[in-house]
């Protein structure tokens, strides 16, 4: 009752107090914490004999003889509106004379070891850092799994010490990469003076559907061969040597949800073939998802202006007889490069939506899903490294980053640019970045015609 009878600036006043005192409490409990700093980063390019165009992919998938003309018209439609250019990378068994699709575990190994031996091979180069020194080692892959485990596999390439923390991330989606650094983040909380390698990739060899089932049919039309390197220190001396430090690390998991946990998942047709169904309901589930981790990040990050503002938008709405218009806040005074997951042309076109961000903020997204599709877990490195070979990052430039995939799961991480990023010629962007950005061709909606399976 005494709330009613307040006025506006009453109500401004009393949230301005309110947060004020959150905000004293909040500093006064919170505990030091290391600093983590980004070395530097390293993204595999694929040689271009493994390049492939979406026409290719069609004579493909045309000559193996394993699809109805139905599920061929449907996968060429999808590919025609997915945001995919003709020079993204398949896996070398695309390429080899057999018509016949006949993946092996020798197969997909070779593709993973190309992939995370030749990112990390890179960062190695570029940051000088010895092997010895790495205490923390994560790699993460979705699908693919093998025995020993891809991080006992880059222990024994690189010959890292017997004492290396080493942890493999499987089957958590294409959030896995910066669930992997905060998890990075937590470990270098408490191993003091060390060196933590992280590597985010996806094979595809052993993961193409071959069946008829068309909700198990994105998987093949959007997700391309990728993978990241990435060092993180908690060495005061790397102060000066890194090129971003982390501020924040936010995480969310609605798996809880039925329809989030189902929106993703792997599992066999009526066939008995395996493949990753995506249901109609993966949207609703994305956004969702992405709307608690936006509204976590922003007590985190946006200025107080714009918190007041959500504030008084939100106590209003509750004062008020009639439902008034949500306030969106500006995300984009909080930073100054936007890096979301490119899981595909609908969520990204949702997402710009959602945060009213304009074409020049959702660029390196847009052009790292025509140039090189969806990678998975490393999409996000790529859009960074794109930025850089733009000669966009200045010192002090906070960057934001976001992932999200199945579970449902939405991680964001903050970086705070240490220095300038300069001309790097390991960049996997900068032999071609003058041809970019390019104008991409206005597009019907992906073509979504299946229903959620019986699962759901």
């Amino acid at each position: 009752m005494f709330i009613m009878n307040l006025n506006l600036k009453e109500i401004m006043f009393l949230a301005v107090l309110i947060m004020s005192l959150l905000l004293l409490c909040f500093f006064m409990t919170k505990k030091p914490s290391c600093k983590v700093y980004l070395l530097d980063f390293a993204c595999y390019k694929p040689p271009n004999s493994q390049k492939c165009s979406k026409e290719m992919v069609m004579k493909r998938a045309t000559d193996a003889g394993y699809f109805s003309e139905g599920t061929i018209d449907f996968m060429r439609k999808t590919l025609e509106r997915s945001g995919l250019g003709d020079s993204t990378y398949l896996a070398e068994i695309f390429f080899e004379e057999s018509q016949q699709y006949t993946p092996s575990m020798k197969h997909s190994r070779r593709e993973a070891e190309m992939a995370i031996f030749g990112s990390i091979d890179m960062l190695l180069a570029k940051t000088g850092v010895r092997s010895d020194d790495i205490g923390i080692l994560i790699v993460n892959c979705c699908i693919y799994n093998t025995m020993p485990s891809l991080s006992s596999i880059v222990v024994n390439q690189y010959k890292l010490p017997e004492n290396v923390v080493s942890y493999n991330l499987v089957g958590m989606g294409c959030s896995a990469g910066l669930l992997a650094i905060g998890l990075a983040k937590q470990l270098l909380q408490v191993h003091q003076n060390t060196y933590a390698l992280i590597v985010s990739t996806e094979t595809i060899t052993e993961n193409c559907y071959i069946g008829e089932d068309l909700s198990k049919f994105i998987i093949n039309c959007l997700f391309r061969i990728g993978g990241a390197a990435i060092l993180l220190s908690n060495r005061s001396s790397d102060h000066h040597n890194s090129k971003y430090r982390l501020l924040h690390t936010v995480h969310n998991n609605t798996s809880r949800s039925d329809r989030s946990y189902n929106s993703i998942y792997q599992e066999e047709d009526t066939a008995g073939t395996v493949g990753v169904t995506i249901n109609k309901y993966l949207l609703t589930a994305a956004i969702a998802t992405i709307e608690a981790n936006l509204t976590a990040l922003g007590y985190l990050i946006l200025p107080m202006t714009e918190k007041l503002l959500y504030v008084v938008n939100c106590i209003r709405n509750l004062l008020s007889g009639y439902k008034i218009k949500s306030y969106v806040p500006n995300y984009g005074k909080a930073v100054n490069h936007f890096l979301p997951h490119v899981g595909g042309k609908p969520v990204l076109d949702e997402l710009q939506k959602t945060l009213r961000f304009s074409d020049a903020v959702m660029e390196a997204s847009r052009m790292t899903l025509y140039r090189y599709g969806n990678t998975s877990s490393s999409s996000i490195w790529y859009e960074l490294a794109y930025v850089e070979a733009q000669g966009r990052v200045k010192k002090g430039d906070r960057v934001w980053q976001m992932a999200f995939g199945s579970g449902f799961k939405c991680s964001s991480a903050i970086w705070r640019a240490m220095k300038t990023v300069d001309y790097d010629d390991k960049n996997p962007w900068t032999d071609e970045i003058a041809g970019f950005p390019v104008t991409l061709d206005e597009c019907e909606p992906m073509p979504v015609f299946f229903e959620p399976t019986k699962n759901n």
